[in-house]
């Protein structure tokens, strides 16, 4: 009798082994570990040793006609769920994604596209308070992308509400007060104009824009908030450059205490030594550059813009990569008192 039931269950495990792989897609698993040392001129640093850690976990399968979809999940230090996104590559007719507010998805994928040795001027180490386009990508949103056409491709993100937290299937994210921002837009445009040459082939125009609606009663402001940037890289050879503007409108009126717009410019040169060690130097300065005089400061220049510079260096070796950043702030969060140089040692390992 027990032999006959073995039986049984090996008949009905293979059975079942096999209807699941004939189902089921692909899931894999990466991660990494980040390991730093921060060492700040004029601050108190503290314990300066660092670690990070991440896990990606990300399934994909296939429809019957052909489209695709992949699942991610990110998890970040400690474990913590971090994010999570869905797309679904339509072939021809382009593909939709829907995110969880990892900014990796409309404007906020544009932020800073120059090319750098590791992170961006504004990214080691320093907080600097430099103003960045954020867009739709922030929120919980939904974007479709465009095929690939002539080098350009095109996306157009939505979010419903800006600001909601992460819903879960089957659920909303309820209104416990009047949010200050409500549904969102984003649109931006990639190009490679090679026209065929090699010349030109690594050549890329960007831009996008994003716009979302102030609630009146939520918001300090009754204006519309607006966001735009615009920039273009080029590769030649083992170098890379690169230059960009970004700006906002906040939709405050000129009044102490509010600012109503802001633009930043930010430059990038990047030198591939070999395939496994690399420099750059990046910049990115912000400015005030609306509102009311003798408001925050304002009378001061130096209370009006934020600098920063980088120069950096990184090294790889099969999975492990070691980074040294320089980096230096000037008016950091808009204020002259406020300058710091910082110096990071990074050792990432990838598995």
């Amino acid at each position: 009798m027990n032999k006959l039931t073995k039986v049984g269950c090996s008949a009905l495990c293979g059975s079942l082994a096999a209807i699941s792989a004939a189902n089921a897609g692909d899931m894999t698993v990466t991660g990494g570990v980040d390991m730093s040392w921060i060492m700040v001129d004029n601050g108190n640093t503290g314990n300066p040793i660092g670690i990070g850690s991440n896990l990606t976990f990300k399934g994909s399968g296939e429809l019957d006609n052909g489209w695709t979809f992949d699942y991610t999940v990110a998890n970040k230090n400690g474990n913590a769920y971090s994010s999570s996104n869905v797309d679904l590559n339509m072939g021809m007719l382009g593909s939709i994604n829907i995110d969880q507010g990892d900014s990796g998805n409309g404007l906020a994928a544009f932020d800073d596209k120059m090319p750098t040795a590791w992170e961006e001027s504004w990214g080691n180490g320093l907080s600097t308070g430099v103003r960045l386009v954020a867009g739709a990508g922030t929120a919980m949103n939904i974007m479709y992308t465009t095929p690939t056409l002539l080098g350009t491709t095109i996306t157009l993100t939505m979010a419903p509400e800006m600001g909601s937290t992460d819903t879960a299937d089957n659920t909303v994210s309820g209104v416990g007060s009047v949010p200050a921002y409500d549904k969102a837009y984003d649109a931006t445009i990639n190009i490679n104009p090679s026209f065929g040459t090699e010349v030109l082939s690594g050549l890329n125009i960007y831009a996008g824009g994003h716009t979302k609606d102030q609630n009146v009663n939520g918001a300090a402001t009754a204006g519309n908030y607006y966001e735009g940037v615009a920039g273009i890289t080029y590769d030649i050879g083992p170098i890379s450059l690169g230059y960009g503007q970004s700006g906002q409108i906040t939709g405050a009126e000129v009044t102490p205490g509010h600012v109503s717009h802001y633009r930043s410019n930010m430059y990038g040169v990047a030198f591939n030594i070999n395939d496994d060690l690399s420099i750059s130097w990046g910049h990115h300065e912000s400015r005030k550059a609306g509102y009311a005089n003798g408001s925050q400061g304002s009378t001061n220049e130096a209370n009006r813009r934020v600098e920063v510079d980088s120069y950096q260096i990184a090294y790889s070796m099969g999975g492990a990569s070691i980074r040294l950043a320089e980096t230096k702030g000037e008016n950091l969060f808009f204020s002259s008192a406020n300058d710091s140089d910082v110096t990071v040692v990074s050792v990432s390992l990838a598995f």
